[in-house]
C-alpha cells in the first residue's frame, strides 16, 4: 500500500487525475489471455499516449468471462506494466461478496492504487439504499485501499446523488465512476466533491466537467486509446489545455475530434461493443485479439464498413 487507510481521501486527491482509460483484454486465437499482448498495449498507452491511469478488468475488459484466477493475473500484469509511471485501479465488482473481498485484499497486496467496486444488482426493491450503502460499508471495513463506487443502468438502478454524499463519507471511499444523466452527477458535485472524486465515462462530456464542475479526473472508457494515436493526441492537448485554463483553445480541439467519434459510434454493431473497439485497436496497430463468448465476433462486412469510416476519420497515425 502506497498510503494508510486514514490518508486514503488525501491520497487520491493528489494522485488520482487526468485521463484514465478502461482496458480491453486482448484475447488469442484460442481464447487464452494475450498477456504479451496486453503488456504491449500498456506500454504503448503510457509512453505514446501518455495515459494517467488504467481501470483494469472492468466490463470493457470482460471480466465476466474470466476465472477468478485469471482476474488477479490481470490484476498483477497491469501494476508490473504501470510501474511508477502509471496508476491502476482494480475493478473487483461481482455478486458474491467473498469475491469482491478476496479481488480486493489481492489487489492491496500487490500495490494496486485503488479498487471499484459496482453496485450489486439486487433481486428485490424494499430498503434498496440502506442495503448498498451497508454492501460499500463492509467491504470498506475489510480493506485499506481506496475504493471507488461505480453506479450504472446495468444494475437496474442508479444510486442516488444522496446515497453517494453519504457513501462519501466512509473512510476510504475515495472516488466514484457515476455513469448517469448530468443533473445527477451535477448534484453530486454539489453535494460531496469536498470528500470524493466523481467523473462520468463519457469523453464528450469530460471537458465540459472540468470547465463548470472543476472536476481533475476522468475515470474512464476506451476513448483516450482508441481516439488518439502517437501523432494525434488532441484527447491529451484539451485536457492539458483546460487545466492551464485556456477554454476556448480547448474546446476548438475537442470539436475537432468530432469526426472520430462519429466514425466510431456509427459503426458501432449495439451487440458488440467490445469486437468493435477490438477491431479499432488493431486499425492503430495495437493488440486487439478475439472476444470470449457470450460476445460476439464481428461479420466481415461489419469490419470492411468500420475500416472505411477509421480511414475517413481524420486520425493522424
Amino acid at each position: 500500500m502506497k498510503y494508510a487507510k486514514k490518508d486514503a481521501k488525501a491520497y487520491a486527491r493528489q494522485h488520482m487525475k487526468g485521463i484514465w482509460a478502461a482496458a480491453l483484454m486482448p484475447f488469442t486465437e484460442e481464447l487464452e489471455v494475450d498477456e504479451d499482448g496486453f503488456r504491449k498495449n500498456i506500454q504503448h498507452w503510457i509512453d505514446d499516449l501518455k495515459i494517467d491511469g488504467f481501470f483494469i478488468a472492468g466490463k470493457q475488459g470482460e471480466f465476466f468471462s474470466m476465472s477468478l484466477d485469471e482476474r488477479k493475473r490481470n490484476f498483477e500484469l497491469a501494476v508490473k506494466a504501470a510501474g511508477d509511471r502509471a496508476s491502476t485501479i482494480m475493478s473487483c465488482s461481482d455478486q458474491n461478496m467473498d469475491v469482491v473481498i478476496d479481488l480486493a485484499k489481492h489487489a492491496q497486496k500487490i500495490g494496486a492504487d485503488y479498487i471499484v467496486v459496482h453496485a450489486p444488482v439486487l433481486h428485490f426493491f424494499k430498503e434498496q439504499e440502506q442495503t448498498v450503502y451497508e454492501y460499500y460499508k463492509a467491504i470498506a471495513d475489510k480493506v485499506d485501499i481506496g475504493i471507488a463506487l461505480w453506479s450504472h443502468p446495468d444494475s437496474g438502478y442508479l444510486l442516488s446523488p444522496e446515497l453517494c454524499n453519504r457513501l462519501a463519507d466512509i473512510e476510504n471511499v475515495v472516488a466514484i465512476k457515476y455513469s448517469v444523466p448530468r443533473p445527477m452527477y451535477a448534484e453530486l458535485t454539489r453535494l460531496a466533491s469536498d470528500r470524493i472524486l466523481i467523473s462520468t465515462a463519457s469523453e464528450e462530456e469530460w471537458l465540459d466537467n472540468i470547465l463548470e464542475l472543476g472536476w481533475q479526473l476522468y475515470l474512464c472508457s476506451s476513448p483516450p486509446y482508441l481516439i488518439q494515436t502517437a501523432n494525434d493526441l488532441r484527447m491529451r492537448e484539451y485536457t492539458d489545455l483546460a487545466f492551464a485554463g485556456e477554454a476556448e483553445k480547448a474546446r476548438t480541439v475537442r470539436d475537432s475530434l468530432q469526426p472520430v467519434r462519429d466514425a466510431l459510434r456509427k459503426t458501432r454493431p449495439a451487440e458488440k461493443p467490445h469486437s468493435h473497439q477490438k477491431y479499432w485497436q488493431q486499425l492503430l496497430g495495437q493488440v486487439g485479439g478475439r472476444v470470449r463468448p457470450p460476445m460476439l465476433e464481428l461479420t466481415e462486412a461489419e469490419k470492411a464498413n468500420t475500416r472505411a469510416a477509421f480511414d475517413a476519420s481524420g486520425l493522424k497515425l
